[in-house]
C-alpha cells in the first residue's frame, strides 16, 4: 500500500488501512468575528445549508462572517447616530438626567441592533 497519493487534486494520506484526505487550514490570517458574525453564522447553519457548504468548501466562510459582522457593527453604529440627533439626545441631557440619558441610549440600541438583525443577521446577509 502506498503511503499517500493525490487523486482528483486531493492528496490522501495512509492511516493504518484507510486513506484520509490530507486537508489543512491556513493559518495566516486572523478574523474578527464577534455577535453579529456569529449569530447569523447560526442562523446559516440552520436554514441555508447549502450555502454554508459551499461557503465552507471554497474557503470562504470566515471572510463572510467577518463582511457580515462589520457591515452589521456599521450599520448599528450609524443608526444610532442617525436616532441620537434625530431624537435631541445631547450630552446637555446626560450632566442633567444621567438616567434618562442612559435609558434613552439603550433603547436606541435596542431599535438599532432590531434593524440590523431584521435586515443583515437573520436573513440571507451579504449577497455574493
Amino acid at each position: 500500500m502506498k503511503e499517500r497519493f493525490i487523486e482528483n487534486g486531493i492528496e490522501y494520506v495512509r492511516n493504518g488501512d484507510y486513506y484520509i484526505p490530507s486537508l489543512t487550514v491556513p493559518d495566516d490570517k486572523v478574523y474578527n468575528i464577534v455577535k453579529y458574525g456569529r449569530l447569523h453564522s447560526i442562523f446559516i447553519k440552520e436554514n441555508s445549508p447549502a450555502f454554508y457548504s459551499t461557503k465552507m468548501l471554497n474557503g470562504t466562510w470566515l471572510a463572510y462572517l467577518e463582511e457580515v459582522d462589520t457591515s452589521a457593527k456599521e450599520m448599528v453604529n450609524k443608526l444610532i447616530k442617525d436616532m441620537v440627533a434625530k431624537q435631541g439626545i445631547t450630552a446637555e441631557l446626560k450632566v442633567k438626567d444621567q438616567m434618562a440619558w442612559v435609558s434613552a441610549m439603550e433603547q436606541i440600541k435596542h431599535t438599532a441592533e432590531e434593524f440590523v438583525f431584521e435586515d443583515l443577521v437573520y436573513t440571507g446577509g451579504i449577497s455574493k
